[in-house]
């Protein structure tokens, strides 16, 4: 069976310039700041970023003084993760689930931020982030939210009657291989591969793999509309319908 392509190594300087340029992106003004609040990265813990791109967050953990390594599958992320990044960070090529250059019970974190729902083998990743965080370590995950944002099966909606902003899910429980592009409206050449899985899997694979949920966050947008007649609407519906789902779960076994 042919092997999904999932890396984003194929635009990666692209990806580098969005993250680390743009003022106003969701991993700036969303994700960051709701982590370190959660996480607490602090001098004398040890944590993995795991699918960690092209290094942005590892950077701002690291300045908590907490020991930082970043894992990702693209040798080209990783590059640049090395280059912009001090010295003290370690950055490493490998799969998600084969963390062979970690030592059992070793860490105290694992942190995966919108990366789950490119990697095909959770079963493998959760059982590898088992078995290198030490009893009791944390393990964070951050994704697309799956209940309100599945892929070719969603979409926002209309009502100019109520003048309401209104979230169409299509298919929800069934789970999905969707092929997407990389920089739509670019290159419809560069693909890459996302899974989309029901929150209760999430929870039966981290079960299954001795781990507890012990806190669940829901992150909606920042952003706010032009003035026009349809912002209230496209106000209303960022604060009720949530962008990001956050999990946290304890190693239990």
């Amino acid at each position: 069976m042919q092997k999904k392509t999932t890396s984003w190594g194929h635009v990666a300087p692209w990806y580098n310039e969005l993250i680390e340029q743009g003022e106003d992106t969701y991993q700036k003004k969303v994700i960051l700041p709701n982590l370190l609040r959660l996480m607490e990265p602090k001098q004398g813990k040890k944590i993995l970023d795991l699918g960690c791109g092209q290094g942005f967050f590892s950077r701002e953990f690291a300045k908590s003084g907490a020991q930082i390594i970043g894992v990702d599958i693209s040798k080209e992320l990783i590059a640049i993760a090395r280059k912009n990044s001090p010295k003290n960070i370690t950055f490493e090529v490998s799969p998600a689930h084969r963390l062979t250059f970690l030592t059992t019970a070793s860490l105290d974190a694992v942190v995966v931020i919108l990366a789950i729902q490119n990697i095909e083998n959770i079963d493998g990743v959760f059982a590898e982030c088992a078995r290198i965080l030490k009893p009791a370590g944390k393990f964070f995950i951050v994704m697309n939210h799956p209940t309100f944002r599945v892929l070719k099966e969603s979409s926002w909606g209309w009502d100019e009657k109520s003048k309401t902003q209104y979230r169409r899910v299509d298919r929800y429980l069934s789970e999905m291989t969707v092929k997407i592009e990389m920089r739509p409206g670019a290159n419809k050449n560069i693909h890459t591969i996302s899974f989309h899985r029901p929150l209760q899997l999430y929870f039966k694979k981290l079960n299954k793999n001795g781990f507890a949920v012990t806190r669940l966050e829901e992150w909606i947008s920042h952003k706010k509309s032009q003035k026009g007649p349809r912002a209230p609407g496209e106000d209303k519906a960022r604060k009720e319908i949530p962008l990001f789902l956050f999990l946290e779960a304890a190693k239990i076994t």
